[in-house]
C-alpha cells in the first residue's frame, strides 16, 4: 500500500510543480525569458525523472528464483536494496 502511494507521489509532485511554475511564470504578460524559464523547469523535471526512476535490472530473475525458494525448506539470506 505504501509503495503504491510513493510510486504515484513523484509524478503527481512533478505535475504540481509544473502547474505551479506555469502559473507563476506565464501569467501577467509573459516575456520570452519567462517561456524559456518554464521550458528549462519542465526539461529539468523530465531529465531528473528519467535519470532517477527505478528500472528493471538483470538481477530481477535472481529475485524471482529466491522468491521461489522461500518456504521450500531451503535457508535463504535476503539482502534488501533500495531501487533508488
Amino acid at each position: 500500500m505504501m509503495m503504491d502511494v510513493m510510486a504515484n507521489f513523484w509524478p503527481i509532485a512533478a505535475l504540481l510543480l509544473t502547474v505551479l511554475s506555469a502559473i507563476i511564470l506565464l501569467t501577467n504578460k509573459p516575456k520570452i525569458s519567462d517561456y524559456l524559464s518554464f521550458a528549462l523547469i519542465v526539461t529539468g523535471i523530465y531529465a531528473s525523472w528519467s535519470i532517477l526512476h527505478p528500472r528493471q535490472t538483470p538481477l530481477m530473475d535472481d529475485a524471482k528464483r529466491v522468491q521461489a525458494m522461500i518456504g521450500n525448506g531451503t535457508p535463504v539470506l535476503l539482502e534488501f536494496q533500495s531501487p533508488y
